[in-house]
């Protein structure tokens, strides 16, 4: 068990199904209480959807498992309320090395640019994670989070799901009208309605030495490609909260993961890597192999699935855990207004869809990245090496190494929720992007943009006078935000000042709106209650900011 960190124990209550007798039906039960189901659960909640969570434990994950937090991953915890918490503890850093022998031959910055509220990576624990969770959905009342309740089974209707689920106390029956399925890589429930999930295992295995120690290296990620202390393999570094650096070897095939994990054979590594003077204890030791698969779909009726129970990749460019909360964020919404009947219940599909294609983009980029670190032929290897060798002094061989690209949002510029561009734009900001942050400045406050997003449809429009814009402008803006489905306008401006009908103003003091939103006078962005970019323009137009709604929505006819 670890040495740094107190494994909580949450309290098995009795189910109200099993105090009454009575089979209760529920608007949405998410099994699994990892970081995945929990931030899925807690987005609901927030939503206001009453929500029960099943886990068949009553602590969190045991062990080294997920660790490194992209800053789109972190803009999401922020809204579900534990942002400020997990970067508070945990570890951030935005640069990476990468070494070839004993010489850096490649290094990156994931925030080259300032003024963004997170840092490119934050790593921590994910036991921490978890613990954060499960503290804010006990402080929602519309959360039932239930230890110790293992779904035995599961059968699909055509309008929900009914489970068995085993307790101390016995077994109960539920039902549910939406299932969310985020009980891991080897979900049971998969297995139970016999869906499969292909892919491919790679043939090699990797030591996790998690150690304690005091040490004055850079807060980077380092990777060492055939280093001189672990010759003809690779070799990661990171640190991570409490003192704590995870190391990685890579160990080959033929290992005998039994052996590998006895302190006796792990010592003399770290040994071999840090130098026999630096004082370490090891804190959590694992032998993993890793794969890289996926269901063909994530949508079954009324049953969805998220995070590993969906989709499996190697950890390298930590996709795992960052690619299954953004999954949760692309889902909640769909769910939401379909639920209230604001939306057709095709609108789900899109969900399968958006994040069956980031999964195959996590699952690309995986691949790469592990056939790079671990090539299995002389060809390869000689191929590798060459790169390496060049990368030092030629930045086209830079952009061929591959350490595992990290974990980035994903660009939805395929979806069929995004309306296409009428007009020309600069930079990244395109419809199914994710939209960037910015700081930002209202009635002399602070802030940074995307915490004042919400999670609901927002068009941003960027006007350089909000005291010039007429009546006409502002009932527009009135009667989108009166809809059925509701989109608040919101001016962003260079300059501070009253608009007409009291419309909010947001002032880009800083001008980084303007930069990375290729935002001129009269620039309109629509945005996703996910934060994604639905639609742009040059010139605001409420019917054509209706038009995009419905088609975001699926409520086109």
């Amino acid at each position: 068990m670890l040495s740094t960190y107190q494994y909580p124990k949450y309290d098995y209550v009795q189910a109200p199904e099993q105090k009454s007798g009575v089979t209760k039906r529920h608007p949405v039960v998410v099994v699994g209480a990892g970081p995945v189901g929990l931030a899925a659960a807690i987005d609901l909640a927030q939503f206001g959807v009453p929500v029960v969570v099943l886990d068949d434990d009553n602590s969190v994950s045991v062990g080294s498992r997920g660790l490194c937090y992209s800053r789109r991953t972190l803009e999401i915890l922020d809204r579900l309320g534990v942002g400020d918490d997990t970067v508070a503890k945990g570890v951030s850093w935005n640069v990476g090395r990468t070494f070839f022998n004993d010489t850096e031959v490649f290094n990156f910055n994931l925030l080259p640019q300032p003024d963004f509220k997170r840092p490119g990576m934050v790593n921590l624990q994910q036991y921490y994670l978890e613990e954060y969770e499960i503290k804010r959905a006990k402080d929602l009342p519309n959360l039932d989070l239930r230890f110790c309740n293992k779904v035995v089974s599961v059968s699909p209707e055509g309008n929900g799901a009914t489970l068995q689920v085993e307790t101390p106390d016995g077994i109960y029956t539920l039902e549910t009208d939406w299932l969310i399925v985020a009980d891991g890589a080897r979900s049971s429930i998969r297995r139970m309605l016999n869906l499969e999930i292909d892919g491919k295992v790679f043939m090699d295995r990797f030591l996790i030495a998690d150690v304690v120690m005091k040490a004055d290296f850079p807060v980077e990620r380092w990777f060492w490609f055939d280093p001189p202390f672990h010759k003809g393999q690779s070799v990661l570094l990171h640190r991570e909260a409490d003192n704590v650096y995870r190391i990685d070897f890579q160990l080959g095939w033929q290992a005998d993961p039994e052996e590998e994990k006895k302190p006796e054979n792990v010592i003399p590594r770290i040994k071999a890597m840090l130098g026999d003077d630096r004082e370490f204890e090891l804190e959590w030791v694992s032998v993993y192999t890793f794969q890289c698969r996926r269901m063909t779909e994530f949508r079954h009726g009324h049953v969805l699935f998220a995070g590993d129970a969906a989709h499996q990749v190697s950890p390298f460019g930590a996709r795992g855990a960052n690619s299954g909360i953004q999954d949760t964020d692309n889902l909640v919404w769909k769910l939401k207004l379909v639920m209230d009947g604001k939306a057709p219940d095709g609108l789900l599909d899109t969900y399968s869809e958006e994040r069956v294609f980031a999964a195959d983009e996590n699952l690309m980029n995986s691949t790469r990245s592990t056939d790079f670190i671990t090539p299995k032929s002389n060809t390869s290897l000689t191929f590798r090496n060459a790169v390496l060798s060049l990368a030092r002094e030629h930045a086209f061989a830079r952009a061929l190494v591959n350490s595992g690209r990290l974990s980035v949002a994903a660009n939805l510029t395929q979806s069929r929720l995004n309306t296409p561009d009428t007009a020309d734009f600069r930079g990244d900001m395109v419809p199914g992007a994710a939209m960037d942050d910015a700081p930002m400045q209202e009635e002399g406050q602070q802030f940074w943009l995307l915490d004042r997003m919400g999670r609901q449809f927002t068009a941003l429009v960027y006007v350089i006078d909000p005291a010039a814009l007429d009546a006409t402008f502002a009932r527009n803006c009135k009667a989108l935000a009166s809809g059925e489905i509701a989109v608040e306008v919101i001016l962003v401006s260079p300059n501070p000042g009253p608009a007409p009908e009291g419309l909010r103003v947001f002032v880009d003091q800083a001008g980084r709106f303007a930069e990375r939103f290729d935002a001129a006078d009269g620039t309109v962005y629509l945005m996703r209650p996910d934060q994604h970019i639905a639609a742009r323009w040059r010139t605001f137009d409420a019917n054509s900011i209706t038009a995009a709604l419905a088609r975001a929505t699926c409520n086109v006819h």
